[in-house]
């Protein structure tokens, strides 16, 4: 059993930082735990703007606090996201979130990530395992 809590995480290598500066995420579960999911709280800031596509993984998101609008890339299709609203990228959509407040969520993603990805210059996490 594990027991972990966000105070725990807090300026870790657990607590991940982007280098674009739009978002701060905990990683609470990794794939060094062996349970075939990473799960997270993330963090996007106010008034910022982040392009992803998660060619390597599928995530789900569940806003806690705050609102964004997330736009469907390959659509078009915008969505207001607000607390208690899931979104889930099961067809590992080219998406883009602009946070109105600051937008805090947790989010599961599979294959699990290790905890030192960031997006690169086309938004995505690269697929890096425990022995990579």
């Amino acid at each position: 059993m594990i027991v972990r809590s966000l105070r725990d995480i807090e300026n870790t290598e657990r607590h991940v930082r982007s280098a674009s500066g739009t978002w701060e995420s905990k990683r609470l579960v990794l794939a060094r735990e062996k349970v075939g999911f990473s799960f997270h709280e993330t963090v996007l800031y106010a008034g910022t703007e982040t392009s992803m596509w998660y060619a390597n993984h599928i995530e789900a998101v569940l806003c806690v606090s705050g609102e964004a609008e997330l736009t469907d890339d390959e659509t078009g299709e915008i969505h207001v996201i607000s607390p208690g609203t899931m979104y889930l990228l099961d067809g590992h959509e080219r998406h883009t979130l602009r946070p109105r407040t600051d937008f805090r969520c947790v989010c599961v993603f599979n294959p699990p990530v290790t905890g030192r990805e960031d997006h690169d210059e086309n938004g995505v996490y690269p697929l890096i395992t425990e022995e990579g």
